[in-house]
């Protein structure tokens, strides 16, 4: 399979088709598009990674760097950045460090460059081969938290609302949805009960977390049918194991299933 690489740039520049040829000598195709969101939007589909090449014009684009930060956020893409230090720091203000897969600030090495594009296709298709959670929560620590132990070996997407929840199913479907029983203005089981009623997404798996766990609180969750609960207060190993339990469970149902087919 070819690797592909989206090359955003403004204009033509000495090194910018330096920049193209070594990813071309190395074996990947190369788009090269101009820092719009028209024009990105067009062809990202064509690969996971983005190198972005900054100049003078990154203070005029802040929109297209909005839009770039949505499209790592909600598809998963790889964005490689390279600039000078100020020009970096203008484009953070807009794309959170985080979403930054590697940046290099100019002069740098090219031959760097490639292999850390390299290692990052070969790392995103190892991630893309495991299992997808969808974390739901309002409450950010506890997001960061759950999000840093299940990422060892999951694939992890969080969301802060019961709406943004429904808005990210609407183009993606998660192997599992961790939802927070209590939420304002859009409960746990609100959601539950729109994702049970719409046929594109109502066989995916939903387990609420829950910080209550008197024999009340558990029959009124379970009444609700979710494929299961657990509580926010568990241990890291506890919830992992959890979590591993669910999806070998979920494994062998499959086998079961086609077995007597």
């Amino acid at each position: 399979m070819q690797k592909t690489v989206l090359l955003i740039n403004k204009g033509k520049s000495f090194m910018v088709v330096t920049i193209a040829k070594s990813f071309t000598d190395a074996g990947y195709k190369v788009v090269e598009v101009e820092p719009t969101m028209e024009d990105i939007g067009v062809h990202k589909e064509d690969t996971n990674l983005f190198v972005l090449y900054l100049g003078d014009y990154v203070d005029d684009i802040t929109n297209t760097l909005v839009y770039l930060k949505d499209i790592c956020t909600e598809e998963d893409k790889l964005l490689i950045v390279i600039g000078t230090a100020a020009e970096i720091e203008t484009l953070t203000q807009s794309i959170p460090v985080p979403l930054i897969s590697a940046s290099f600030e100019r002069p740098f090495d090219m031959k760097k460059l490639v292999a850390q594009a390299d290692w990052l296709l070969e790392a995103n298709d190892d991630l893309a081969k495991r299992k997808s959670i969808l974390l739901v929560d309002d409450d950010s620590t506890f997001l960061k938290m759950v999000k840093d132990w299940l990422s060892t070996k999951y694939r992890v997407t969080i969301v802060t609302s019961g709406i943004q929840a429904l808005m990210y199913i609407a183009d993606n479907t998660p192997d599992l949805i961790l939802l927070d029983y209590e939420m304002p203005v859009t409960s746990g089981p609100q959601v539950l009960e729109m994702i049970r009623s719409e046929s594109k997404v109502d066989s995916i798996p939903v387990i609420f977390l829950t910080g209550k766990d008197d024999q009340e609180s558990v029959m009124k969750v379970l009444a609700l049918k979710p494929d299961g609960y657990l509580l926010k207060n568990m241990e890291r190993g506890r919830l992992l194991a959890a979590v591993d339990d669910f999806f070998e469970k979920q494994k062998f149902k499959k086998l079961h299933e086609s077995n007597v087919l």
